[in-house]
């Protein structure tokens, strides 16, 4: 049987074109909904960009901090977690639906993301979100998180996320973005990150320690300088490592 992979990245955010030029090289997006970026506008014109690449979509709900672009921990009560996550599901999947298309999956954004990794009562606002707008869509989390947990229990599919990009600690959570390490820059060190959680589910942490990260899908971020070539590296790395992308192997 041969090895598949998701590959997504967070688009939305940017401008189109260079949501266009990514698109190839992934399988999956998730499209900002306008609180920590975009607008009504761009998530339309990356709805419509998804269905000409057939690139599954997916909603990027976030904390209302354009400011800070949702990576601000704003510590707000569940409830208020659960009603934006709502509104923002709920646009993204009407857009996508009055372009005749269908919204896949759900991925939280930034401090929202990492807060319902370790945070169980986040964890179930937003997963009883996702369930509430749509029992048939699929949860995106953290590998290992408590946001995985809260949909299972709810009943929902889910899928474990990896990061090509991204260091992680002794635990398995990511290493925050004011550590001089978070991010792997080198394209040979997130590519080689990419095959081991890919091909043998385990990968080094920040301090060299065995991290066990089984995943479905692998994020690529799609708003650095060099995303676009990075992705091209990455496909071509796992083809020759014989790794389908999913739409690939579908």
């Amino acid at each position: 049987m041969t090895l598949s992979i998701d590959i997504n990245a967070d688009l939305g955010e940017l401008d189109a074109e260079h949501d266009a030029a990514i698109m190839p090289f992934i399988s999956s997006a998730s499209i900002a909904c306008g609180f920590h970026a975009g607008s009504p506008m761009r998530m339309r014109e990356t709805i419509l960009l998804c269905l000409k690449y057939g690139v599954a979509i997916g909603a990027h709900p976030s904390y209302y901090d354009r400011a800070e672009f949702g990576r601000r921990e704003l510590g707000l009560d569940p409830e208020t977690i659960y009603t934006q996550t709502l509104y923002q599901i709920g646009a993204m999947k009407a857009l996508t639906q009055a372009e005749g298309g269908r919204l896949r999956h759900v991925k939280p954004h930034g401090a929202l993301y990492n807060r319902t990794a370790v945070d169980v009562q986040a964890a179930d606002a937003v997963a009883s979100a996702v369930r509430d707008v749509d029992s048939e869509l699929v949860l995106i989390g953290l590998a290992g998180s408590k946001l995985l947990d809260a949909g299972r229990t709810l009943g929902l599919s889910v899928w474990a996320e990896g990061f090509a990009d991204r260091r992680y600690t002794d635990e398995g959570l990511l290493v925050s973005r004011s550590h001089a390490q978070a991010l792997i820059t080198d394209t040979d060190q997130a590519i080689a990150q990419t095959l081991a959680m890919v091909k043998d589910g385990v990968i080094q942490s920040v301090n060299g320690n065995p991290v066990s990260l089984a995943v479905d899908t692998v994020c690529l971020h799609g708003d650095g300088p060099h995303a676009v070539e990075f992705a091209v590296a990455l496909q071509t790395a796992l083809h020759k490592a014989g790794i389908a992308t999913l739409s690939e192997h579908s």
